[in-house]
């Protein structure tokens, strides 16, 4: 079945539309205000609609699939290759349909409500950490300004706080000395808030049995499950673990021409909190486990530690996905084995033959 394909710029007020009449031909360019969007598409027959992943796009995808439409969220990256003269809301909405047309161009999975209420806490925390490093930074740095420095390290800053705030109240004007301390106290709100997210995240994990599976493998825990979880959906989406770990961009780049093809550190394509997570995962199995696997042991010494760290991480990715993708549980000591070779055409043809000959 033919559909028209629309491509969509969605802003904050206005909503660009493009597309072809398949009949006659004739080219459309369309502005729609907000109110008016969904209305414009409640009659139309199913069709093709893409957009760029962008603020709202999850939104207005899942309103205009439960209208029956197919719609495909692409890249920034990916549309930006067809954005031909002068960048406008017309430009962009043709080559978002241009796009979308493309048989290469992987689309980014819509997510369901309750999967962005998870991602929307953990956007949440990390903001709240990124606040108490630069309150804590700001700290350091403007009592280093009066001749007090301390160790590094959370803990060394609390130690040090009252002992430095008691020197100082010496010499300096009380107003500074007040806004100090309410700004150091300001750590401990936002500790507070952060543990308030993570007790959340934990009862949300323990209604969800796909979460709970994967925080069994070392090196992932309740973080990086919800957020895989919750970013992911399903992992069927993706062939194979390699597929899935190449999106999370913990494979190695590469460059060639001419049939030579090297290979460069890890792309760092696709989600970067994810693939954060479960570098710093690897790296934690790799400084605290004691028991380390026998993969663990065996490259461990041949590489640099680094390496060896990205290289846990991608394990870890394909792991994860077998988990989600088979629906079965973390075993220690599974041991992967490749599927027998399927027969060649050549070997399929001896066996008829022979068949013939013996009825013969």
């Amino acid at each position: 079945m033919n559909h028209t394909v629309y491509g969509i710029d969605i802003a904050k007020s206005v909503f660009q539309l493009h597309w072809v009449d398949q009949e006659t031909g004739e080219i459309f360019n369309k502005q729609l205000k907000r109110a008016k969007f969904l209305d414009y598409f409640v009659n139309l027959t199913s069709c093709l609609i893409g957009m760029e992943a962008c603020g709202g796009a999850q939104h207005w995808g899942r309103k205009l699939t439960a209208m029956g439409h197919h719609v495909k969220l692409m890249p920034g990256k990916a549309v930006k290759a067809f954005v031909m003269g002068n960048k406008n809301d017309a430009a962009d909405a043709r080559a978002i349909r241009m796009a979308v047309q493309q048989p290469g161009i992987k689309a980014v999975a819509l997510k369901t409500e309750a999967q962005q209420a998870v991602l929307a806490l953990h956007r949440m925390r990390q903001q709240l950490i990124k606040f108490r490093t630069m309150q804590s930074n700001e700290l350091r740095g403007l009592l280093m300004e009066f001749g007090e420095v301390m160790a590094l390290g959370r803990a060394a800053l609390n130690a040090a706080m009252p002992g430095i705030l008691a020197r100082l109240d010496e010499r300096l004007p009380a107003f500074l000395i007040e806004t100090l301390r309410e700004r150091w106290n300001m750590l401990s709100t936002l500790d507070h808030q952060v543990a308030d997210i993570e007790r959340r995240l934990q009862t949300w994990m323990k209604e969800d049995q796909a979460s709970q599976d994967i925080a069994e493998i070392p090196g992932v825990g309740l973080i990086t499950a919800t957020a895989v979880v919750a970013t992911v959906g399903n992992a069927n989406v993706f062939t194979s673990g390699r597929q899935f770990a190449a999106w999370l961009g913990i494979v190695p780049g590469q460059t060639g021409t001419g049939g030579k093809v090297r290979l460069l550190g890890i792309s760092k394509r696709g989600d970067s909190y994810l693939r954060t997570l479960l570098i710093h995962g690897a790296r934690s199995v790799l400084e605290h486990s004691k028991e380390p696997s026998a993969w663990l042991q065996g490259i461990n010494p041949r590489r640099p530690k680094n390496v060896v760290v990205v290289a846990l991480a991608n394990k870890m990715a394909r792991t994860i996905w077998a988990i989600l993708a088979h629906g079965k549980k973390y075993d220690r000591g599974h041991v992967s084995v490749k599927p027998a070779d399927l027969p060649t055409a050549a070997s399929v043809h001896g066996l008829v033959m022979d068949h013939a000959r013996r009825r013969g």
